[in-house]
């Protein structure tokens, strides 16, 4: 029986609606779904190879004239999700598709979100754009001393005959502890140490770098297993490098100790603090401690001019433009006088110094001369610099010596010394009520009784900080410094305390009991054992001289040699 032109009409237009409604579940939108499958004849298939097709700008593959779709249609649009539903591409892929698309057809752009347009748009400008040169390295890195010949300063060691020449000679470079402040070339001498190990002939040892700040004993124990790896394949001895070495507790330490016994490695430590109090006594009996001083201002003068003129490393690297740089004489003496001997500040400030007379040069040349001369005055060299740095640390060793400064200028009767001292501790950060606690200290101990007011004076002084605090309080510590550097001195009660405290430890006398006329009675049975027993009462016997308050044995010895 066959259908009525109606019941078959009625009939393909539901399995029309039944396969737009299977294409709108797989994610198409309705209008593209009822063009795909005209397009395509009807045919749900080729209808979604359409589609996929589609989205991919390329042609139909079923009609090559697709049918135009009906008025009531709207234009087709970009289908950015259809991608992900299949997993045909990848996020940078389908970015770079969709941008395509857009760019392709006017039309459809007209119907992509603004905020989406925006998005593509700063995508594909990424993808376009190279990625920028990273920054030079900072000016005092790029001016490290490759050898050792290129060192400024430390000529007590590296003197021609001295430990580290003559080692590197024999080409047996033994484990050292280089210790001093800051920025005077302790890094720099250890990688020149292996650099110029190969000056005759190939270097046979290779160079590790590690920090205590950032690495713990696992880093150590792959390093000396690589080191013995090495070893065994190139024969080549490893020199590990250990920066910031008294950052290692106690146990960590001791993991160098083996390594160092049987040569596995060659250790060399680096650190700013004294190590006889960071350092535990095994690995200290491994090393050689080396020290290092501060730099001095014609030291630094030729590490600021050597930066100057190094084309390649110098200050002519610092900035990607053709800069000529020229520093007035006055602006590297004042770098070198005020950087403390730290070569590090020095070449740092610098660098910085340069960079802001290039920034004011470059404000004012409106020719874009191809090469600019900058000039580096001493005006930019005070502006990198900022405040002074002070080198104090009041855990550390600088905190004793300082304080021993003060005392000792106190002690000699140098009042401008002591208060020169006692600027430096304030500067830098001490708290001043310690301060006062030590001159309360030594207003007994070396003013004594040569001005009883001293004691007074250093108690009130302590009163007086608590009370205000800094930097009020700083020049009644001035005050009081000055008073005790110009009193009188003795050191008598000091000296007796002293002498008395070595007869009761050594036990002179054998620390006999109290004689018994010395003793109180406060009850009977005392009084009856002869407590306080001839005891003569000084107020009322002004003759009281024939009594003794010494043990018998100690009878006649003298504590205190007071006028």
């Amino acid at each position: 029986m066959s259908l009525k032109p109606s019941e078959s009409k009625r009939a393909n237009h539901l399995e029309m609606e039944a396969e737009i409604e299977q294409l709108v579940s797989m994610g198409f939108p309705t209008d593209l779904a009822a063009q795909a499958l005209a397009a395509a004849g009807g045919n749900l298939l080729n209808a979604t190879d359409w589609l996929l097709n589609q989205n991919n700008h390329h042609p139909p593959p079923i009609a090559q004239t697709p049918t135009p779709p009906s008025s009531n249609s709207s234009p087709p649009v970009v289908q950015p999700k259809i991608n992900r539903f299949f997993h045909f591409h990848t996020k940078k892929d389908q970015t770079q598709q969709e941008s395509q698309e857009i760019e392709g057809d006017e039309q459809s752009h007209s119907l992509v979100h603004p905020r989406k347009r925006q998005k593509l748009a700063e995508n594909q400008e990424n993808i376009q754009k190279p990625s920028p040169e990273p920054p030079p390295a900072p000016l005092a890195e790029r001016m490290r001393p490759r050898v050792l010949d290129e060192v400024v300063g430390q000529d007590h060691l590296l003197a021609r005959d001295s430990l580290l020449r003559s080692a590197i000679g024999c080409g047996r470079l033994p484990s050292v502890i280089l210790w001093g402040p800051p920025g005077t070339g302790k890094t720099s001498i250890a990688k020149a140490i292996v650099s110029s190990c190969g000056d005759c002939g190939p270097s046979s040892y290779r160079f590790v770098s590690l920090s205590a700040v950032t690495c713990g004993v696992k880093d150590v124990r792959d390093a000396v297993e690589a080191a013995r790896k090495s070893k065994l394949k190139t024969s080549k001895s490893t020199v590990l490098f250990l920066d910031e070495v008294h950052r290692f507790n106690k146990a960590q330490q001791d993991s160098f100790l083996p390594v160092i016994e049987d040569g596995s490695i060659v250790f060399i430590g680096a650190t700013t603090e004294n190590p006889s109090f960071h350092l535990i006594t095994p690995l200290l009996s491994r090393c050689r401690v080396l020290t290092l001083n501060p730099l001095k201002p014609h030291h630094i003068t030729m590490l600021v001019k050597r930066a100057i003129s190094d084309e390649d490393r110098g200050l002519a690297a610092s900035l990607k433009q053709l800069v000529k740089f020229e520093v007035n004489d006055d602006a590297i003496e004042f770098l070198s006088v005020h950087c403390d001997g730290d070569a590090r500040v020095a070449l740092n400030a610098l660098e910085i110094a340069a960079t802001t007379a290039s920034a004011r040069v470059k404000e004012r040349n409106t020719d874009d001369e191809p090469r600019v001369l900058v000039v580096v005055a001493v005006d930019d060299v005070k502006e990198a610099l900022q405040c002074k740095h002070l080198a104090y640390d009041r855990a550390g060793e600088e905190h004793y010596n300082l304080i021993s400064a003060l005392h000792k200028s106190m002690r000699g009767s140098d009042a401008d010394a002591a208060i020169y001292w006692l600027a430096r501790m304030l500067e830098g950060g001490e708290e001043p009520l310690y301060i006062a606690r030590r001159l309360i200290r030594f207003a007994s101990e070396d003013v004594g009784l040569a001005d009883p007011q001293a004691l007074t004076q250093a108690v009130s002084c302590y009163q007086a900080c608590h009370f205000i605090g800094m930097p009020e309080c700083n020049v009644i510590l001035a005050q009081c410094v000055a008073y005790l550097a110009l009193a009188p001195k003795s050191v008598a009660v000091y000296r007796a305390m002293g002498s008395a405290q070595k007869v009761v430890k050594e036990s002179v006398g054998q620390n006999e009991g109290v004689p018994l006329h010395l003793r109180n009675a406060p009850t009977k049975l005392m009084k009856d054992l002869g407590y306080g027993k001839g005891y003569i009462y000084p107020p009322d016997n002004l003759d009281s001289s024939s009594q003794t308050y010494l043990p018998p044995s100690l009878q006649g010895y003298k504590f205190l040699h007071w006028p």
